[in-house]
């Protein structure tokens, strides 16, 4: 079964407490900061192959950058030491997992897993950018 989801963040109600915890604050979206070791190269990747948008820069030379996309938003921190790991470092929710992975194999991006429908209702597929950092995509079916 496909977890719940959040439709949109604005004008969410305060749901019940979760039963873990006492507090009735909604979360939103969660924006994960992903290591990399050029940020030029990093923003130009997701912004030329993923159509994300530089939103802001922070350092002189630039070390932080965050970049977005309809309701997803990636924070780009720099580290000229970094080495990619073998964990996704992002899940990407969207609405056609076919038709990106298909973009991405046409930009020559590396695929880490090929797309497949899981068992756990969604079509999804990783593939690593530039530093390797592995992101999962997945749709809801």
């Amino acid at each position: 079964m496909a977890p719940p989801r959040l439709a949109t963040v604005a004008g969410m109600s305060a749901p019940p407490p979760h039963p873990a915890t006492s507090h009735p604050v909604a979360f939103g979206r969660l924006a994960p900061t992903v290591v990399v070791s050029d940020i030029g190269r990093a923003v130009e990747f997701y912004r030329d192959v993923l159509g994300m948008v530089p939103v802001f820069e922070n350092g002189n030379p630039v070390s932080f950058a965050i970049v977005e996309r309809d309701q997803a938003e990636l924070h780009l921190a720099l580290d000229p030491g970094h080495q990619a790991r073998d964990e996704n470092v992002a899940h990407l929710l969207v609405n056609d997992a076919a038709t990106l992975y298909q973009h991405l194999v046409s930009e020559g991006v590396t695929i880490v897993s090929a797309l497949r429908d899981a068992d756990y209702e969604m079509r999804t597929f990783v593939f690593a950018d530039p530093d390797g950092n592995r992101i999962d995509v997945g749709q809801y079916l």
